[in-house]
């Protein structure tokens, strides 16, 4: 009865072991270009509306996107720091805490997605297309991250919201991180 009993614990032992191990049919492993600095090119759709603009992040928690379509939007530049949020139009400008901002604000939502992934070494998820997928879930729902074959960001998707965003054009600086920004004083 030992022997059966200590038969059976080093079966379910090593089935374990070698079930662990395998590893998922899609999944893969690519260096992060999520953590320096870049900018590109963003079509953005949000429910029935449909935007293009610039996008850029020049700092950890510091980004900006100018809207170039459609017209309603055109010429708009948000700006968004660690604590505020700044939009600008033809000379008017205004700021407002990210916290009064809503849960749904599409962009905070890619910021915190973006901002999260950034610090990793490297980015793991599933294959498809040629793009690397990673799912996680923030406050406003799950979302979907998608970087191309260098780990730069091409797309961000949250269902939920009917929020869809692809990016070309990423251009930057990737290989080296972008550090919190510092003040000191004299």
């Amino acid at each position: 009865m030992k022997r059966l009993i200590t038969f059976a614990a080093a079966s379910i032992t090593a089935l374990c072991l070698t079930a662990c191990s395998v590893p998922m049919k899609n999944s893969a492993v690519r260096r992060n270009g999520l953590s320096g600095a870049f900018s590109g090119k963003a079509s953005i759709t949000l429910e029935k509306l449909q935007a293009e603009g610039d996008v850029s992040r020049t700092g950890k928690n510091e980004w900006s996107i100018e809207f170039s379509a459609p017209n309603t939007l055109s010429g708009v530049r948000l700006d968004f720091s660690e604590e505020s949020v700044s939009a600008s139009y033809k000379g008017l400008s205004f700021s407002v805490p990210q916290s009064a901002m809503p849960v749904k604000a599409m962009m905070l939502n890619l910021i915190s997605a973006v901002e999260s992934n950034s610090a990793a070494e490297e980015l793991s998820g599933e294959e498809k297309d040629g793009n690397m997928l990673i799912k996680g879930s923030l406050d406003g729902g799950d979302y979907t991250l998608s970087v191309d074959k260098d780990g730069n960001l091409s797309g961000f998707d949250m269902p939920g919201y009917k929020l869809k965003m692809s990016f070309t054009e990423i251009i930057g600086q990737a290989s080296v991180p972008v550090t919190e920004s510092t003040e000191t004083s004299k």
